[in-house]
């Protein structure tokens, strides 16, 4: 534990609201190191924390928070805002069963407004907030921190774009830690940057417009223009200028010398009325040398050590189903050159880096912008190529739209890859693949797959590739695979056709994705129990096998679904059918088990899907029950 007498006296930031210039950078150095010794024992987000250190510090200092509203974009850069605002006790528990939550989080914290875990939501609810304030005759400050990331999705332009058009007050910190859009540091900009947002400034400016404005119309452009050239040429903040926004930067993120000054400047302004963003240039991962050299300056990292900054290493047993796609695709890429692949903003995440590393022209990462990936996906298809859109579950839901008008109805091929299908532990219900079966699935001319194993992800990439007149998706999970074999040569399935891969008489249970093994491991249990079960594979949840259902329920009494996914998806189709095809007529009992009618909280993988009934002591429950056993769920859980 690092020795933090500063940080120890900080419980809230109203503790550090008359701390000097020389208190508030100690207490930054401390943060930085709390955060780092943190981190490493529990893994999770670092480097863009790092990032924040400073800027956090002067924002809690400058603002009075919690009645001035602190909006984090993400949120997973609000580690050391955690820290500051009297989680500190229990921040090394962040991500793990039970603990904080690894973003923003409104029921956690007065200090957490608005919950955060997908990108570039900050600036539209921050406007919500501000107007909502004007309209109840508020004085708060409303703060939105966005980084440039986040800046990549549309869904922020046109946030800044309806607060451009208005007079609310609003203030947003754009995050720049790439320095995307102005590298111009140093002292000179910083004075500039004090001087832009300053009173005074901002009255002359305003005084000079509407002297302007009496101008002749020739003389009065001419004026325009000069300013904006002006203010072009010092700070490069035009863009923001052309969507309303009062620009104010660049300014060293690490400075507080410089941040200090600016954030005051700006708060106690209250006769200039509008937007106005301030432009900080930040270093991801600033601080920590580790984190500094690394590629990813340690985004997302496991436990590492503090010193060295060597993260521990999981003995795996079996190839991750993402390393298995992006192999898959290569393979399949080498054979035909019409294979594209794009992802958004998560490249290494999906395995496509590799993709992009072997076919530099045939990959694309697009950023934050799900529906633009998409509908780029759609061209891509229109045109003959075959695309894969290789998007996580929880992302795919924000170009649902897209994924209806462009794809859908004009039935063009893109193949969905739909990583980090079901839950997917630490990141909790914000990144839960728990949505696509259901919202994918009621899509007419769709073909839904989900892959069993990692060794059925390999058959149903080759399946995508030939299917080329309609659209189609399948899912897999995070994490590794359960060590099957992968076929040598990948065979393209029958659309629509399961397979049954244990034969029983008393009940049959029918899978669809990733649960298939919990499924064996069930049957096996209720064969010591004197019970054999049928086992099947459905590995289509559009178009459905009705043969296999059909013969399924002619030669079983009980039948039993389960998917890792929410009510309205396979099961719901399954029981469709079964209604209208008059097969539950004769007394079949029929027992779905989905994903539960509510959030699954943070935790481990296993741990979720025990909370969530999907285990295979929870289908031996339900199959005890359906078959009437006497005190089923005790002789279930072995109790």
């Amino acid at each position: 534990m690092p020795e933090t007498p500063l940080l120890d006296r900080v419980k809230l930031p109203l503790d550090m609201r008359d701390m000097t210039l020389n208190e508030l950078k100690q207490l930054a150095g401390e943060l930085r190191e709390e955060t780092v010794d943190a981190v490493s024992n529990t893994g999770g987000h670092l480097g863009a924390g790092l990032g924040v250190v400073e800027l956090t510090v002067a924002l809690h200092h400058v603002f009075n928070t919690p009645e001035d509203r602190l909006i984090w974009d993400v949120g997973h850069q609000a580690y050391p805002h955690k820290i500051l605002t009297g989680r500190r006790d229990r921040i090394r528990t962040v991500r793990q069963p039970g603990g904080l939550y690894g973003f923003t989080k409104r029921s956690e914290s007065e200090y957490d407004p608005f919950g955060a875990a997908h990108s570039s939501t900050s600036i539209s609810a921050g406007l919500g907030m501000a107007v909502a304030r004007d309209l109840s005759g508020g004085k708060c400050h409303v703060i939105a921190v966005i980084g440039d990331g986040a800046m990549s999705a549309g869904m922020a332009y046109e946030a800044m774009n309806n607060a451009g058009s208005m007079d609310t007050r609003l203030i947003v910190v754009l995050n720049d830690n790439k320095m995307s859009i102005a590298p111009s540091l140093g002292a000179l900009n910083a004075y500039l940057s004090r001087l832009l947002s300053s009173h005074s400034f901002r009255s002359f400016r305003d005084k000079a417009r509407e002297v302007a404005s009496k101008l002749p119309r020739a003389l009065e452009t001419a004026a325009k223009r000069a300013e904006e050239y002006a203010r072009g040429m010092a700070v490069g903040g035009t863009l923001f200028e052309e969507l309303g926004f009062f620009y104010i930067g660049p300014i060293d993120g690490h400075n507080l010398d410089h941040l200090l000054p600016i954030l005051k400047n700006v708060r106690d302004d209250e006769t200039t009325p509008g937007p106005v963003l301030i432009h900080v240039v930040t270093q991801k991962g600033h601080g920590y040398p580790p984190a500094e050299k690394a590629a990813d300056k340690f985004h997302g990292v496991s436990k590492f050590d503090v010193v060295t900054g060597e993260q521990a290493k999981k003995k795996g047993k079996a190839p991750s189903y993402t390393s298995v796609f992006a192999k898959s695709l290569i393979a399949e890429a080498e054979k035909d050159e019409k294979i594209v692949a794009l992802t958004a903003a998560m490249p290494d995440g999906t395995g496509i880096d590799k993709f992009i590393e072997r076919f530099p022209d045939r990959g694309f990462d697009v950023g934050i912008a799900e529906q633009h990936g998409v509908t780029f996906a759609a061209g891509l298809a229109a045109q003959g190529f075959k695309p894969f859109a290789t998007i996580y579950s929880t992302f795919l839901q924000r170009a649902y739209d897209q994924v209806v008008h462009d794809v859908a109805i004009q039935r063009l091929p893109v193949r969905f890859a739909i990583d980090r299908a079901g839950l997917v532990g630490a990141d909790g219900p914000t990144h839960a693949g728990s949505y696509d079966i259901t919202y994918l699935s009621t899509l007419p001319g769709f073909v839904v797959m989900a892959a069993a194993d990692e060794g059925e992800l390999v058959h149903m990439i080759r399946t995508a590739v030939a299917i080329d007149d309609r659209p189609s998706a399948f899912r897999y999970p995070r994490g590794e695979g359960i060590g099957v074999p992968l076929p040598e040569e990948p065979k393209a399935l029958e659309i629509g056709k399961g397979r049954i891969l244990r034969e029983g008489t008393a009940l049959a249970i029918l899978s669809f994705g990733a649960r298939l093994h919990e499924c064996f491991k069930a049957a096996d249990e209720l064969a010591a129990r004197g019970f054999s079960a049928s086992v099947a594979d459905a590995r289509f949840a559009k178009p459905l096998d009705e043969d296999l259902i059909r013969r399924l329920v002619r030669e079983h009494e009980v039948l039993i679904t389960i998917e890792e996914g929410a009510i309205g998806g396979f099961s719901a189709h399954v029981l469709h059918f079964l209604a209208n095809a008059g097969l539950l007529d004769q007394g079949l009992k029929f027992r779905p088990m989905i994903l539960p009618d509510r959030f699954i909280v943070h935790g481990t993988p296993a741990g979720m899907y025990e909370d969530a009934g999907l285990t295979a002591s929870d289908i031996v429950s339900t199959a005890l029950s359906a078959l009437g056993v006497e005190g089923k769920a005790e002789l279930a859980r072995g109790a």
